[in-house]
This record gives structure tokens, sequence and C-alpha cells, in this order.
């Protein structure tokens, strides 16, 4: 069986299936500097987690999308903070141009349940 959360016309926020979570790349909506827009995004991953059944600890990979590798170290900060010691996915960062010219990060999250 395949769930999808949040479904709209172009994409689901989610899907979960066969005990692994999809998420969609997730964004900050507030605005503000690399630090407050990576707070915001692991936020959201947290919450679309939650509803999943699943947390962070249980992340299998994570693809960072940056407007600005110049700013990888204040986005490390907060990334560090937010996962679990002993538990950290495998990883992928690159610089990108994002749909929105606001946006500073995007995640992807796959993540088991």
């Amino acid at each position: 069986m395949i769930q999808r959360f949040d479904t709209g016309l172009r994409m689901s926020e989610m899907t979960v299936h066969n005990g692994v979570a999809y998420l969609a790349g997730q964004i900050a909506e507030a605005g503000g500097d690399i630090g407050a827009q990576t707070r915001e995004v692991l936020g959201h991953i947290d919450a679309l987690l939650a509803r999943a059944g699943t947390d962070k600890s249980k992340v299998l990979r994570a693809e960072i999308f940056m407007t600005d590798l110049a700013e990888f170290s204040g986005m490390n900060a907060e990334w560090e903070q937010w996962v679990v010691p002993g538990h950290t996915p495998a990883r992928a960062t690159v610089q990108a141009r994002l749909a929105d010219p606001s946006w500073k990060v995007e995640i992807v999250i796959t993540a088991a349940v």
C-alpha cells in the first residue's frame, strides 16, 4: 500500500511505501538567514516524519541543496544540532539554483518507518 500525504496537483509532501517515507524537498516559508531557514526546514521534516510514525533517528538519506556553499558552515551548525548522534544519515550537499530566489536551502529526506 502507498500512503500519500498532502497530495496536490503536482506533488505530495510525503509518500510512504514498504516501510520507507520519502519526503518532498522542504523549504523555508518565512525567509531569514541560512540558520533560520535551515531550522525551519528541519522543523517541517520533523512534523512530516511524525505524521508517518517515525523520527529523525530513522533518517536513511538526506539530500541538501543550497544556493550558496559559502553558507555551508551556517547550515551545518543547525544540522549538527538536529541530527541524532550515532544515527546520522548518508548525505549529499550540492549548490543549486532553487525555484524561488528567496530560498537558501532545500532538504530532501528518506527515512525508515
